[in-house]
């Protein structure tokens, strides 16, 4: 079953475009998002967000358009960057519970579950958090709500090996709970561990789109890793 639905998504910038862009995710699958800076990982995942206004095409999540249902997709789903913009000097404390007022399905008991997994102290202020903690933070709040979906743009971005570890196996038991996860990395050795699908983008167009097996014997040659194959590719769309 598609949880997600991408049809001929197009957005125009003076420098770049994204060009028909078209896939699906599967419910209960972790789908591995990759290519290099500027390909049109982020303006997807921004686009799959509303958070641009698109030139064409439609998106859709469990079968609504988000269009018009964006406010009840957005109560199930999460999101989590690398990059986190808090109150620098509010407490998680007060940060989480002003955020847990705008989802309905907020549940206080996985909320302190991956507090205690994460190691994070709710009285810290995200100005005395590191940049791996910050980023542990964000993915708290998007566990926290018992979202069906999870979108990471580079979700383990300044996490040490430990964390990374942890983190992935908190995606295996998500998965295995029926989570659909899209995970943009540059990291492609987490998603040699984790990941059932391999999207790749180029220069704003889908260029691969499969299972991770089929993706590694379709595109790769013997004993290359998935970070090889995929830097072959980048060299090779260059020509």
């Amino acid at each position: 079953m598609n949880i997600i639905t991408l049809e001929n998504v197009c957005k125009n910038y003076p420098a770049f475009s994204l060009k028909n862009v078209s896939f699906s995710l599967e419910k209960g699958k972790i789908t591995g998002f990759i290519g290099r800076n500027g390909a049109g990982k982020t303006t997807t995942i921004k686009a799959m967000l509303n958070l641009i206004h698109l030139d064409g095409g439609e998106i859709s999540y469990f079968g609504l358009p988000l269009l018009k249902n964006e406010n009840e997709i957005k109560q199930r789903i999460g999101y989590s960057t690398g990059t986190v913009s808090w109150y620098p000097r509010r407490t998680l404390h007060d940060i989480i519970e002003v955020t847990k007022g705008f989802y309905r399905n907020w549940n206080d008991e996985e909320c302190r579950r991956y507090m205690e997994l994460f190691g994070l102290d709710e009285n810290k202020k995200p100005m005395e958090l590191s940049e791996g903690m910050k980023v542990k933070c964000n993915l708290l709040i998007a566990l926290s709500h018992g979202s069906e979906v999870l979108i990471l743009d580079e979700p383990t971005s300044g996490l040490d090996p430990f964390s990374r570890d942890e983190l992935l196996e908190v995606f295996r038991q998500l998965k295995e709970n029926g989570v659909t996860i899209l995970f943009s990395t540059h990291i492609t050795s987490d998603l040699e561990r984790c990941a059932d699908n391999i999207l790749y983008i180029s220069h704003g167009e889908i260029r691969a789109d499969a299972a991770k097996s089929e993706f590694m014997e379709r595109y790769g040659k013997p004993d290359e890793t998935l970070e090889e194959i995929f830097l072959r590719m980048e060299r090779e769309n260059k020509k």
